[in-house]
């Protein structure tokens, strides 16, 4: 699979899913595709009603049976998402149950590189502890994380988040307002972006943007929420405010 900035981990935007899709269907006991076909322009024109620019590079199928993987390119930036064999459902992301709520395969990054400066601050500068969080203002589970993040605060004056944009393709608004917020890193733009309501257009450029969304594909963040600790731990996904400060304690 692909590599992509806009892989959609732990809660990223999801269409209802259900089994009607697959009613009154044989499951494949066989080669799926021998009774179960994909044109690339049919699978285009499904796409391209979520993000208007993408392309389909490639159909195959998915690891889960009855799903299509479609492996899109959206202005250079590469991903995959998925279509039932009822072309009723598209579904951003397949997660292993087993990987819910943990680490990201324990892996490490050198957290004293990351530019703290470019990030907004939600809490204390002077806070004794700091945890880096990449996120989109349209991610569902991003906009849950948000809360938590803000009742962790509440609760514990040494943590604070450095918040760093990485608007996913898949979200066409996500873009402009991750702009928005940067032009001027306001927290409270920030609060109402991730609660859903309406932020004005950017008043700058999208030099600070693009360097952002740069340095999360150098460090292969494919989706969002991504957070850091100061020991360099990755968790991908979001944790309710208890567990968060678990995680953060290193616990």
């Amino acid at each position: 699979m692909k590599k992509s900035l806009f892989i959609i981990i732990a809660g990223l935007f999801l269409l209802p899913f259900t089994t009607e899709a697959f009613s009154g269907q044989q499951g494949c006991g066989g080669d799926c595709m021998d009774c179960h076909k994909l044109e690339k322009k049919d699978a285009e024109a499904i796409v391209k009603k979520l993000a208007p620019n993408a392309t389909v590079k490639e159909i195959k199928l998915a690891p889960v049976k009855s799903l299509w993987q479609i492996d899109v390119d959206a202005d250079g930036k590469q991903g995959s998402v998925y279509i039932d064999f009822s072309r009723k459902y598209l579904i951003g992301q397949i997660i292993p149950i087993d990987a819910l709520g943990k680490p990201a395969a324990q892996r490490k990054v050198e957290f004293s590189k990351l530019p703290l400066k470019e990030a907004v601050v939600l809490g204390s500068k002077k806070a004794q502890k700091k945890v880096a969080v990449f996120s989109d203002p349209d991610c569902p589970y991003c906009r849950k994380l948000h809360e938590e993040m803000k009742q962790v605060m509440s609760k514990r004056k040494d943590i604070a988040f450095y918040l760093f944009l990485h608007p996913l393709p898949m979200h066409k608004d996500s873009y402009k307002k991750a702009q928005a917020i940067l032009c001027n890193k306001s927290v409270e733009l920030t609060d109402d972006a991730f609660s859903g309501k309406a932020v004005p257009e950017p008043t700058c450029g999208n030099e600070h943007l693009e360097k952002l969304i740069a340095l999360a594909k150098e460090l292969e963040f494919n989706g969002t929420p991504t957070l850091i600790r100061e020991d360099g731990t990755v968790l991908g996904g979001y944790l309710p405010a208890d567990k968060l400060i678990e995680w953060i304690d290193g616990k």
